[in-house]
């Protein structure tokens, strides 16, 4: 079964067979975090595209998470303080991330091993806490989750 897609403020990649969604507030760096694990990726030699920067169609299909991408912004992605770049698109792709943003301090620091995200109305992922300025994003992901990029 499909549900109608709802458009959420996030930015979706997909590295190797995995999808990651960046959902937190305006300003936090989602587009930033996400173009860099695609820039990582590309450096390791896995492959790796965006699939939506900023509004991304988010829906379920056979009990998975799909996210896709308003045609009028295939294919672009708005790093903060340079403007807009194109780069290499899929229209779809199946997320199995929710990318949050990580507290460096205080009672949030270890987030807890088992936390979901409701991401769209009956759609619910299991959570990645990540700093917006870590230098290395895609390590760290793959760190907590070493499927990422298979």
């Amino acid at each position: 079964m499909t549900a109608a897609p709802v458009n959420i403020h996030a930015t979706a990649i997909v590295v190797g067979k995995t999808g990651l969604l960046f959902i937190g507030p305006s300003g936090w760096g989602k587009s930033m975090l996400a173009f860099t694990c695609l820039a990582e990726a590309k450096r390791i030699g896995i492959d790796a595209m965006l699939v939506a920067d900023d509004q991304v169609m988010i829906s379920a299909r056979d009990a998975v998470a799909i996210a896709a991408c308003p045609p009028s912004i295939q294919g672009m992605i708005e790093l903060r303080g340079t403007g807009i770049v194109r780069i290499p698109f899929t229209r779809e792709a199946a997320m199995h991330y929710a990318i949050l943003p990580g507290r460096a301090s205080g009672e949030d620091r270890l987030p807890p091993e088992d936390e979901r995200a409701t991401v769209s109305p009956g759609i619910v992922l299991p959570v990645i806490r990540l700093l917006a300025n870590v230098p290395l994003p895609l390590a760290v992901l793959m760190a907590k989750a070493p499927e990422i990029g298979r």
